[in-house]
C-alpha cells in the first residue's frame, strides 16, 4: 500500500524516533508499504517518520541505472558504527522536500548495523550514494533532515518555499 508522504515542516519529522524492540508482521507489513511508496515517489531512501511512524525503520535502494537489478533494502535499528574520514558532497533531496535540493557534505564510507525484516543482524560497509543515503535516512531517525546540514538562510529559504507548496496543496 503507498502510504502518504510528510511535507516539511511537520513536527513528527523532528521528532527522535524509538528502537524497535522485535519485528511483528505489522512491522513487516510497514516496511513493505515504505518500499512501495519510495519506489512510487520516486525516491531511492524513505524513514519511518516520513509516513508518520516514529519507529527506527529506513528503507532504501540506491540502484538507479536502467535495466539493473534492484537492491531493496529495509533496516529496522540502523546504527552507524564506523564512518571515514574522507568526505563526500553530494546534491541531496528529500521526499518531505520535494523539488528542492543542496549540497551536504558526509563521510565517503559507512560500516552500518542492522536488523533485516527476518530478524537478523546485518553488517555492510557503504559507500557513494549508498554512503550519502544510508546517512539520510538515519538522520531522519534523530529527527533531522539534509537542510539541517545547510547554512541557514538557505534552510529558511526552502522552508518558506515548503510551507507556500504545502498551502497550495491545502496539507499546510
Amino acid at each position: 500500500m503507498i502510504r502518504p508522504i510528510l511535507l516539511h515542516p511537520d513536527p513528527r519529522l523532528k521528532k527522535v524516533c524509538a528502537d524497535v524492540p522485535d519485528l511483528t508482521d505489522e512491522l513487516r507489513t510497514l516496511a513493505d508499504d515504505m518500499l512501495q511508496t519510495m519506489y512510487d515517489a520516486p525516491g531511492v531512501g524513505l524513514a519511518a517518520p516520513q509516513v508518520g511512524i516514529l519507529n527506527r525503520l529506513i528503507v532504501l535502494d540506491c540502484v538507479k541505472e536502467e535495466g539493473e537489478t534492484v537492491r531493496p533494502l529495509i533496516m529496522f535499528n540502523p546504527e552507524i558504527i564506523a564512518s571515514s574520514d574522507e568526505k563526500n558532497v553530494y546534491e541531496e533531496g528529500c521526499l518531505s522536500i520535494p523539488d528542492l535540493f543542496a549540497d551536504v557534505t558526509r563521510p565517503k564510507t559507512v560500516q552500518v548495523r542492522w536488523m533485516d525484516r527476518d530478524g537478523k543482524e546485518q553488517n555492510e560497509e557503504m559507500d557513494g550514494l549508498w554512503a550519502t543515503c544510508v546517512q539520510h535516512e538515519i538522520d531522519h531517525l534523530e529527527g533531522k533532515l539534509f537542510i539541517d546540514h545547510i547554512k541557514p538562510l538557505r534552510r529558511q529559504m526552502i522552508t518558506r518555499k515548503m510551507v507556500k507548496l504545502k498551502r497550495e496543496l491545502g496539507r499546510g
